[in-house]
């Protein structure tokens, strides 16, 4: 059903306010535009599927008490741009939240399978990707592109069923409860123009005073594209930002002379981005934010993370697990020089299923082996 009026759209979240789950997927674009134009939102029930064309509908902040219905959980797929999204066109954050995709990993499915595997893995269904890469902005909707939406909510309900059966089955369903609450925290959609520096490619080729200058050009980037509403790179590039900074520019030929920047700013956007450099440079030493990353003068753990590998792997074929879903290698390198602080193997069913024995390994708690051809964990005598 197309909902093209908010007469509709009132009359489907009335009926759907009985359904026990809601499967909800997004179609949208955001080449052109700081924040994603949503498009079209599709909301599966039990019974129904309902195609909302926020073109025609206008706000859809009538959906907020729907989504924060406590006993109607929420199902997407690879959810962090739906809720992203949502977030800021409802005013809500859909909770409770099932991901299948987080879900599935722990059936044994690769980290970030893709919908269309999983709905052929579980409701052996081969789907049409045609219009994958559709302009969904334009009007009227083809009735291919209707079918195409429709599907991403019509499977994503069928798996739903099955995917919680055989987490029940194997005792998992509970695991997932921390993942999900991360999943729906408020700061996760919330950014901060003065952490932005914190995302920039190839930062780590900063040291800590140029990194203070690329904080404040950042951030002056940041609030731009939002005022402006468009990309980030259309104001200034990742990579003429990292150069600006590596050259420690502090005047409008400094400027000009990292290719294309010439042709981003004006000569008054020019001039206050001067300023901004020079006061980050200026600033006090024990002002300047710390480096992210030092690969150079951070110690080798090599063989800390080839041991930690090795166990974690040995749990992952054990509960059939893909290894990937746990951590990859670099996560385990960052788990080696902060185990003792924050990290995500410290939570949920990953410290559950290794989380806690990585910790005794490094410990010297636990000590691993080779019997009959098989890795053996044991406790190690002190």
């Amino acid at each position: 059903m197309l909902i093209t009026n908010r007469e509709s759209l009132r009359a489907f979240i009335e009926r759907a306010s009985s359904s026990p789950f809601l499967a909800i997927d997004t179609e949208f674009l955001r080449e052109k535009t700081y924040y994603a134009k949503l498009c079209l939102l599709q909301i599966a029930t039990e019974t129904e599927v309902a195609i909302i064309d926020p073109f025609k509908v206008g706000s859809l902040s009538l959906l907020a008490p729907l989504f924060e219905d406590q006993s109607i959980v929420k199902v997407f797929h690879a959810c962090d741009q739906d809720v992203e999204i949502l977030y800021h066109e409802v005013g809500a954050i859909p909770v409770p939240l099932f991901d299948t995709q987080v879900a599935a990993a722990l059936l044994g499915h690769p980290k970030q399978v893709g919908y269309a595997a999983l709905v052929n893995s579980i409701c052996n269904v081969s789907l049409k990707k045609a219009d994958s890469y559709t302009d969904w902005s334009k009007r009227p909707l083809s009735d291919s592109q209707i079918s195409y939406a429709a599907d991403d909510v019509i499977y994503l309900a069928k798996m739903y069923g099955p995917i919680v059966e055989k987490l029940e089955k194997a005792g998992r369903l509970s695991w997932l409860k921390h993942d999900f609450e991360a999943l729906t925290d408020p700061s996760r959609f919330e950014v901060d123009p003065r952490n932005r520096f914190r995302h920039l490619k190839r930062g780590n080729q900063l040291n800590r005073k140029q990194l203070s200058a690329a904080r404040e050009l950042a951030a002056w980037r940041e609030e731009r594209a939002k005022n402006r509403n468009v990309p980030r790179k259309w104001v200034m590039t990742d990579e003429q930002i990292v150069e600006i900074c590596k050259r420690e520019s502090r005047t409008i030929d400094d400027l000009f002379m990292v290719r294309g920047v010439r042709d981003k700013l004006s000569t008054k956007d020019a001039r206050d981005v001067a300023a901004l450099l020079c006061k980050g440079m200026d600033l006090p030493e024990d002002q300047w934010p710390e480096a992210t990353r030092c690969e150079r003068s951070e110690r080798n753990v090599d063989i800390e993370v080839d041991l930690m590998n090795a166990l974690l792997r040995l749990r992952a074929r054990q509960a059939g697990v893909a290894p990937q879903a746990i951590a990859s290698t670099a996560d385990l390198a960052s788990f080696v020089r902060s185990y003792r602080r924050d990290h995500e193997l410290l939570h949920g069913w990953k410290y559950e299923l290794v989380g806690k024995e990585l910790v005794r390994l490094l410990d010297g708690e636990l000590s691993l082996s080779f019997k009959g051809g098989k890795l053996v964990v044991a406790e190690q005598k002190r």
